[in-house]
C-alpha cells in the first residue's frame, strides 16, 4: 500500500507480519526477554562445567581405608554420613550467609572489569595499533631503501661462488 517496493515475503510470512501464530509468539518473546530475566535452571546448576574437577570432592576423595585396615562397619558408615551431611549443610548455611554479599561483590568486581575493558583496553590497544602501523611504514620503507640494495649487491658478489665437496677413499 502505498511503498515502493514490496515487503520480503517468505515461507513464513512478511518479516514484518509472520504467517505463522508460533513465529510471531516467538518474535514477541524474544522482544520481551532480556538477558537479566532468562529461566535459571535449578536443576542444572554448572551447565558450563565449571567445576567437573574442582570441587567435585567426596568421602572416597578424602577418606579411604586401605585393604588390612578397616574401623567397623558402624564407624565407618557413620563416618561417611557424617561428612556427608556435614559438608552439604554448611555449603547451605555458607551459602545462605555469603552468598548474595560474595554475588554482588563479584558483579562489582566485573562490571568494572567490563568497563574497564570496554572504555580503557580496547580503545588504548586500537589506538596503539594505528601508531604502529604508522612507524611500520616508515620502518618498511628505510629497510627497503637502504638495506634491500645492500643485501642485492652482496648477494650478487657471492651469487658466482661454487663450492664442490668431493669424497677421497
Amino acid at each position: 500500500q502505498g511503498f515502493l517496493y514490496a515487503a520480503p515475503i517468505r515461507e513464513q510470512g512478511n518479516i514484518y507480519k509472520p504467517n505463522n501464530k508460533m513465529i510471531a509468539d516467538e518474535l514477541s518473546e524474544k522482544a520481551v526477554h532480556d538477558v537479566h530475566t532468562k529461566e535459571i535452571d535449578l536443576v542444572n546448576r554448572d551447565p558450563k562445567h565449571l567445576n567437573d574437577d574442582v570441587v567435585k570432592i567426596d568421602f572416597e576423595d578424602v577418606i579411604a581405608e586401605p585393604e588390612g585396615t578397616h574401623s567397623f562397619d558402624g564407624i565407618w558408615k557413620a563416618s561417611f554420613t557424617t561428612f556427608t551431611v556435614t559438608k552439604y549443610w554448611f555449603y547451605r548455611l555458607l551459602s545462605a550467609i555469603l552468598g548474595i554479599p560474595m554475588a554482588l561483590i563479584w558483579g562489582i568486581y566485573f562490571a568494572i572489569l567490563s568497563f574497564l575493558h570496554i572504555w580503557a583496553v580496547v580503545p588504548c590497544i586500537r589506538s596503539y595499533l594505528i601508531e604502529i602501523q604508522c612507524i611500520s611504514r616508515v620502518y618498511s620503507i628505510c629497510i627497503h631503501t637502504f638495506c634491500d640494495p645492500l643485501f642485492e649487491a652482496i648477494g650478487k658478489m657471492f651469487s658466482n661462488i661454487r663450492a664442490t665437496v668431493q669424497k677421497e677413499i
